[in-house]
């Protein structure tokens, strides 16, 4: 007689087998990179690259040098950064033209008047020759993209900004200002827009976004009051100005003394 019960324990095990098998064969299979193979594809098809890339942008570098190139005044004398009594040519020119530009947008958005400009002999990085003027003089002269900003200031931090002009012995743009270095190397006589120094008042002081957040270690700008950013860079400011003059002038004052 067959012993059925044995094979019915052999049937649920083999059911039980394949069961588990096509589970497992029908999970995610981890895939692994085994071989890489490459070929190299030649190039058929000669093409001058440099020749299209010229096509293509040659009508947009003509626009822009016919901006750039434009005849906008004329200066009757090569403007420069070499030092004059402390002071520059083109150092003046600039500081006395941000100052009255400046204020012009100042009075207007703030309804005040800025006393200082205040800039950095390092910022200037081309001359003015003498000739034509054009708009490519000032992307040289700026070729940064640097706004003008405008610190309110305690007259303690204008002091500051004389020290500084002193201990760095170079011929930073400034302009509202005068003051005198006596024997000593101390500074006297501070005058903003020709009244003596308060050291408790309020005053405007004009420079470039950089200088307002400490560049070149001019950290009296981070104790400003209030920074006003007039949204007007530099590079425009000169743009405009030589739209608006016929002939560029430099005004060569005595804004600091040496005894």
């Amino acid at each position: 007689m067959v012993n059925l019960k044995k094979y019915n324990d052999v049937f649920k095990l083999f059911v039980i087998f394949l069961t588990l098998f096509f589970i497992v064969s029908c999970g995610n299979k981890i895939l692994t990179v085994t071989k890489v193979e490459g070929k190299q594809l030649p190039i058929t098809e000669k093409i001058d690259q440099k020749s299209e890339i010229e096509s293509f942008i040659k009508p947009y570098r003509e626009h822009i040098d016919k901006d750039l190139d434009s005849v906008l005044a004329y200066c009757p004398e090569t403007l420069d950064k070499t030092a004059n009594n402390w002071q520059s040519t083109i150092g003046n020119m600039m500081a006395d033209v941000i100052l009255g530009r400046g204020n012009t947008v100042f009075q207007a958005r703030e309804n005040k008047t800025i006393d200082i400009c205040f800039l950095n002999h390092g910022g200037i990085r081309a001359i003015l020759p003498k000739g034509n003027v054009t708009a490519r003089n000032a992307y040289e002269i700026m070729p940064f993209e640097n706004s003008l900003v405008v610190v309110s200031l305690k007259g303690e931090q204008v002091l500051e900004i004389v020290s500084y002009f002193i201990k760095e012995k170079q011929p930073h743009p400034l302009s509202g200002m005068t003051f005198t270095i006596d024997k000593n190397n101390q500074p006297k006589n501070i005058l903003v827009q020709g009244k003596p120094l308060d050291i408790n008042k309020i005053y405007y002081v004009s420079t470039n976004d950089y200088l307002a957040n400490g560049g070149d270690n001019m950290s009296f700008f981070k104790k400003g009051i209030h920074t006003y950013d007039l949204d007007y860079k530099l590079r425009n400011i000169l743009i405009d100005y030589f739209k608006e003059t016929d002939t560029i002038k430099s005004i060569q004052d005595n804004r600091i003394t040496v005894e």
